[in-house]
């Protein structure tokens, strides 16, 4: 079951993302963007209460009035991965992003596997980031025409902590 992340599911969240990357850095980043104000939404799959899986949508800012989010991390329990529950996790982020007003989203990720879920790195090429230079660095519109004219971009203060 996909369900929005609640209070109580903070710890879990924090050991299978912390378990996923094999370090804690990614799972001090989900805290850190918490406690910045700086999540749009996240999202767990769960098994009888038990976390499997985590998904974060942060906010970006940009210079326009649209709101950009930028998807990271995602991270599955060791033992499930590889079994479709990391796309499940995308799918029904991305499909609820636009509830919460995102036009686009942006993405450091592995290509290949973003890359069937829509994002390019040739959609992201009009945006100006930190990691615009970056292969992984891609983008997935949300709402016709988000990423046609140029934009700007900052990542929360998390990313770079």
């Amino acid at each position: 079951m996909i369900r929005h992340a609640n209070a109580s599911d903070h710890a879990a969240i924090f050991a299978v993302v912390a378990e996923a990357f094999g370090r804690p850095d990614e799972a001090r980043l989900v805290e850190q963007l918490r406690a910045d104000g700086d999540v749009v939404f996240e999202l767990v799959a769960a098994e009888d209460s038990a976390v499997e899986g985590h998904i974060l949508i942060s906010r970006l800012w940009a210079d326009s009035p649209a709101l950009y989010g930028a998807l990271a991390p995602l991270a599955v329990t060791p033992a499930l991965q590889r079994r479709g529950l990391g796309a499940a996790l995308v799918r029904s982020a991305l499909e609820q992003a636009p509830e919460f007003g995102c036009r686009g989203v942006l993405v450091l990720g592995e290509p290949e596997y973003y890359g069937r879920f829509g994002f390019s790195n040739e959609t992201a090429k009009g945006v100006r980031s930190p990691f615009s230079h970056l292969a992984a660095f891609q983008a997935l519109a949300l709402e016709e025409g988000a990423f046609t004219e140029p934009l700007t971009v900052a990542y929360p203060d998390a990313f770079g902590a």
